[in-house]
């Protein structure tokens, strides 16, 4: 097993470039527009990480929208009000790395409104995983084992003395923190002993005393008359809990399927500083696990991060609810996650119906008067050809497929602007565009 000082996990020594730069801002948000690249390519790794990682003002504009669509999906009580106000913070945020997260943790306490029924709830949940999503995952842990939206999801009042649930303690253990072959049934069992009286009146987190089991528990081989929040310390002090973590980081923001020795790398920094989000990810943001040959163009997009990539790539100004919806037609509806595992991802993103409606969606958003000018500058079909394939694909293309780009975009009518949003929409129709 790696040490600590995993070569893995060292500094990179790659060069700085646009590419690189690229690279980051695709992974640790939704897309980017030339002009942040550009900037972040300017400043470097270490400047770019700062910013990433240090909470950013936002704008007036921006806190004013975010105000009006909160409050209109709690005046409305629609999900699909909420699902717009979290796709305008993912699109428009000055923190990109944090909706990124929040939208991790969202899958991985996957938690569905189709159950529990409230904006509120919803919102409050998603609330946590953002307040937390730079800061420790030993608080949201904790934080979620008092969920409300959570507790309903998983009918902890059905959590009693005499007939205790397990639901929530099977998924503490199995989908949360240690992974399935980590522990016992008789640790689930135990454990949903300590979780009794865990329940949710009057819309809040309560401590049922008369329903709480004060005898003595036995989890992973541990005695003590434990409670819900001392059986969460038991999962976080397990050894597979910072392996756990790794799988989950790396499938989101390295590679689909994570080898040992990267899991085990990555396990050992998230041990070392504690479950402390903020210098975990700053090491893996600038290791030569992430810099690596292998780790680019080698995720499949979800259907959030291309619909909101396309959107921030060419600056446009959609409309967020058909936004929502076609993220969940394509297999990704926010809020309602389809089981308590989320979504399993990666190539199951993909299929023959999906990729048409990706197709699509990228003619019409090409053919709409949604976007920014600013995306359409140019002076050749060469220079057009280079920058497009920089904006949209962020990687090399054989001599070949150049040529084909530059006699598409030859063969097209119309004027100038018309042209390069046909070559935008055919670059975007490309199999490589599903890949970041």
């Amino acid at each position: 097993m790696p040490n600590e000082n995993s070569e893995l996990m060292q500094r990179t020594d790659t060069p700085w470039s646009r590419r690189e730069a690229t690279h980051l801002l695709w992974r640790t948000g939704f897309g980017a527009s030339a002009e942040e690249i550009n900037a972040a390519a300017t400043i470097g790794l270490d400047k770019t990480l700062d910013r990433l990682l240090t909470p950013q003002l936002e704008t007036e504009e921006f806190a004013k929208a975010d105000s009006l669509l909160r409050q209109a999906a709690f005046d409305s009580g629609a999900i699909l009000d909420l699902k717009v106000w979290w796709l305008h913070r993912m699109t428009s945020s000055a923190n990109p790395l944090v909706e990124k997260l929040t939208l991790l943790w969202h899958n991985h306490f996957a938690t569905s409104n189709a159950k529990v029924d409230s904006v509120p709830l919803m919102s409050a949940q998603n609330d946590l995983l953002r307040r937390e999503s730079l800061g420790s995952f030993l608080r949201v842990l904790h934080g979620i084992a008092k969920d409300v939206a959570m507790l309903v999801w998983l009918d902890s009042n059905s959590n009693r003395k005499r007939h205790p649930n397990e639901n929530f303690a099977r998924e503490v253990m199995e989908l949360f923190s240690l992974g399935v072959g980590n522990y016992s049934e008789h640790d689930i069992q135990e454990a949903a002993r300590a979780f009794t009286g865990w329940h949710v009146r009057n819309g809040e987190f309560w401590f049922n005393t008369i329903q709480h089991d004060t005898a003595e528990k036995e989890v992973f081989g541990k005695r003590g008359n434990f409670d819900g929040g001392e059986v969460v310390e038991l999962c976080l002090e397990h050894a597979a809990c910072p392996r756990f973590l790794a799988f989950k980081l790396l499938r989101q923001f390295v590679e689909q399927s994570p080898p040992k020795e990267h899991i085990a790398a990555l396990a050992a920094r998230i041990r070392h500083h504690n479950f402390e989000w903020s210098p975990i990810l700053r090491e893996l943001f600038s290791s030569r696990l992430f810099f690596g040959t292998e780790a680019r163009q080698s995720l499949i997009k979800s259907p959030v991060e291309l619909l909101l990539g396309a959107i921030r790539q060419l600056k446009a100004k959609p409309n967020l609810q058909n936004v929502a919806r076609l993220s969940a037609e394509l297999g990704q509806d926010l809020f309602e996650p389809p089981t308590v595992k989320g979504w399993d991802g990666g190539r199951l993103w993909i299929s023959s119906t999906t990729l048409i409606q990706r197709a699509n969606f990228a003619t019409a958003l090409l053919k709409s008067n949604q976007l920014g000018t600013a995306s359409f500058a140019g002076t050749s079909i060469d220079d057009d050809v280079r920058s497009f394939v920089e904006l949209l694909l962020a990687r090399d293309l054989s001599p070949e497929a150049v040529a084909e780009l530059q006699q598409y975009s030859q063969s097209q009518t119309g004027d100038s602007d018309s042209r390069r949003r046909s070559l935008a929409q055919f670059i975007m129709q490309m199999p490589e565009y599903q890949l970041m």
